[in-house]
This record gives structure tokens, sequence and C-alpha cells, in this order.
């Protein structure tokens, strides 16, 4: 019997680590638990799962995605500017803050304050990783079919 590989209506259980060129690891599995999902089911970004298409159980791989296939380009629109005013007085402002906004349809959606610029706060929606490069490191310990 062959060994099932990585492709569409398959289940991974695979280890991982995700790290800037530096080395900085940003996310890892290795040292607890392994991580779950079914190809396509939105955990992993498409970039990512790319880079598993065809591997099988017992394969570990060291893969570099460009910011295309991971996180995306910082995009300008991104960046917006608030009244400083349309946020609460107690509430310590400054550069590197990550805040909770609600999205037209009500999601949650993490901003950045990247400045303060006079009675402004800009805020940076972006993904913390756009337009970086990372390591995407795996170890896959299954892949099991998924019945449609």
């Amino acid at each position: 019997m062959n060994a099932l590989a990585i492709g569409p209506q398959t289940r991974v259980t695979l280890h991982f680590a995700l790290r800037l060129p530096s080395g900085e690891v940003l996310d890892s599995t290795f040292e607890g638990k392994p991580a779950t999902f079914t190809l396509g089911d939105g955990n992993l970004p498409g970039g990512f799962e790319a880079c598993l298409l065809g591997l099988e159980a017992g394969a570990s791989e060291t893969f570099e995605v460009p910011p295309e296939r991971a996180f995306g380009q910082p995009n300008p629109n991104n960046v917006q500017r608030f009244p400083r005013a349309n946020f609460g007085p107690e509430l310590a402002l400054e550069p590197g803050l990550v805040l909770s906004f609600a999205d037209a349809a009500k999601s949650e959606l993490p901003g950045v304050v990247t400045a303060l610029e006079g009675d402004e706060v800009v805020v940076d929606f972006n993904h913390p990783l756009a337009g970086r490069t990372v390591t995407f490191e795996v170890a896959v310990i299954t892949v099991e079919a998924v019945e449609e």
C-alpha cells in the first residue's frame, strides 16, 4: 500500500515552526502538541499549504516563503487615521499597542498603533508579517484521507 501524500481531501497532523530570516521563532509546535488541519480549511495561508503538497508522513522539510505566498505585501490603504477623541482618555496609546476594532461585518480586526500625530492616532491593519519572507519548517506526522 502506498503512503498517502498531502493533497485535496487530506487531514494532516504535523509539527511546524515559523521563523524570520534572522532565525527568530515566531510560532512553533515542536515543543508541544502538533497541529492538525484539513487541507483547504483556511487554517493555513494557501502559500503554506502549497509547500506541503505531495509530502507524506515522516517527511521533514524547510521552505522559504516569500511575502506574496505568506502574509502579503503591506497595503497603504490598511493604514488609517483616527481622532484621538475616539479612544477613551484612560487608554495609554503608544506605538506598538495592539487594539481590537470591529469591521463592517462586526468581526474582530486587530490594528497596531504606529504613531501619535497631534490629535490623530495612526493605526496599521496590515498583518504584522506583511512584507516579510518567512521560513516554514515542517515535520509531517500523519496524512489521512477525509471523506466528503
